[in-house]
């Protein structure tokens, strides 16, 4: 049970009946088309739908009760005694139902956020620390003003640990967030230049980032990425710890070192293992390292988590396909900076003939995504043999990549047919081939034609 219709009243008095107030609330749920017995239902407007009309939909699913927006009309075929609970907005209900359970359980609440690597350093966070506490942590994408209140009333009573990853697009948005969750330990993973488009610089992609403060306890724990300057944070009332590579940090990497099986790395002149591939993985989990020890948790036990994390799909995830050539799907997401550490550690992996990049659009860069898009070209060399650009902008990596007379050769991709065709040649036991690109690619669609013959 998460509370009782007597608590929602307590939080929304204005109802439509006269009920019993201690019917038990399960669940909270956006979706009318599952199954939700026992939940209460909370109608979204979006651009394209309102959930209001689909009240009884819900209804027949199982929901005993509603959010409902006042200013919308009553179906008069509400069934007697069903319960709504009338409010101005429901998406500002839902976030204010979410913070009154969070005070309720009140976790110890890690909040992630960051251009790139947060949803990892969340999953490499969860997989520490579910193994000293119960932990409860964001699934999925759930990590925006809908996401993240859904994921805090979906954690069980018992939950010690509640991890949640925070995105953004606009100025405001990790504040809310922040206010939300109150977290007792904030991590920044980097800055990028995601949603550059709409904060129009890296310092205001920064400042973004930085909202995270204010929501975060009075003594809560700030960890940073120590390699980016827009993160030196000085006159903040909060302890800060950086992890870096370049020694300016208050933590170093060193060390690091990609091997057939992942990275290893040292901290502190103790030696680390991780499955996953490359130096931003190694600050990823050297985040998640840092906070385990905060919270007394053995260096044994951390170890033993690394080596067999849970992560989340389509994150440098490496698969077989026709003819035992080895894919990388990394389509979950893109930026011109992850891009580019994928690229740089593609050219590191050892005992491959052939390595071929099959790269999409990005998207959110603003005014300059031409030149974002041509600056992934300058880590694109000779360990490339093959270029496969999709979309409407990269193709610019292609042409920056031919203008530097590189000897990469560089195939600009018009459908999946042609796609097949050209990339016959590469499709062989010794060839690597990396997928990257912005989520609205759908890249992974395209990789599917190498998994299955046509």
């Amino acid at each position: 049970m998460l509370f009782t219709i007597h608590d929602l009243i307590q939080l929304f008095p204005n109802i439509n009946e006269d009920i019993e107030k201690n019917t038990a609330i399960q669940s909270v749920s956006t979706d009318s088309r599952q199954d939700i017995s026992d939940s209460l239902f909370v109608p979204i407007i979006g651009e394209t739908f309102d959930g209001h009309d689909y009240l009884l939909d819900a209804i027949a699913n199982g929901a005993i009760a509603a959010l409902w927006e006042q200013s919308k009309k009553i179906p008069a075929s509400l069934p007697n005694g069903f319960p709504l609970f009338l409010v101005d907005d429901t998406i500002s209900a839902l976030q204010q139902l979410s913070q009154y359970y969070r005070r309720k359980i009140n976790p110890f609440v890690i909040g992630i956020t960051g251009s790139n690597g947060k949803t990892t350093t969340k999953d490499l966070v969860g997989n520490i620390l579910s193994t000293t506490y119960k932990t409860h942590v964001t699934e999925g994408n759930f990590n925006n003003h809908i996401g993240l209140p859904l994921t805090i009333l979906s954690m069980p009573h018992d939950t010690k640990m509640l991890v949640l990853e925070m995105g953004m697009s606009h100025a405001g948005e990790i504040a809310l967030l922040s206010n939300i969750a109150e977290p007792d330990v904030a991590i920044i993973t980097n800055i990028g230049e995601s949603h550059i488009e709409y904060l129009g610089s890296r310092e205001n992609i920064a400042k973004a980032k930085l909202e995270v403060l204010i929501g975060l306890k009075d003594k809560g724990l700030l960890i940073v990425d120590g390699d980016e300057p827009l993160l030196a944070v000085k006159n903040i009332s909060h302890p800060c710890v950086s992890i870096g590579t370049t020694g300016k940090a208050d933590m170093s990497i060193k060390d690091i070192k990609l091997t057939k099986n992942g990275t290893d790395f040292t901290i502190d002149q103790k030696a680390y293992h991780i499955p996953l591939y490359g130096i931003h993985h190694a600050k990823n989990a050297a985040y998640a390292i840092v906070l385990g020890k905060h919270l007394n948790i053995d260096e044994h036990t951390i170890k033993k988590a690394l080596h067999h994390p849970n992560i989340t799909r389509m994150r440098f995830e490496m698969i077989k396909g026709i003819n035992n050539v080895t894919l990388i799907n990394d389509a979950y997401n893109a930026s011109p900076t992850s891009m580019k550490a994928s690229i740089e550690v593609m050219k590191q992996l050892q005992g491959y003939k052939e390595k071929v990049l099959v790269l999409g659009d990005m998207f959110e860069l603003g005014a300059e995504q031409e030149e974002w898009h041509r600056s992934v070209a300058h880590v694109i060399d000779e360990d490339i043999d093959a270029l496969f650009t999709i979309g409407e902008y990269a193709h610019m990596i292609g042409e920056e990549v031919k203008k530097q007379r590189k000897q990469t050769a560089c195939f600009q991709v018009e459908s999946p047919h042609t796609f097949l065709e050209q990339m016959k040649p590469f499709v062989h036991k010794d060839a690597l081939i990396l997928f990257k690109a912005s989520r609205g690619m759908q890249l992974e669609v395209w990789m599917k034609r190498l998994l299955i013959e046509e």
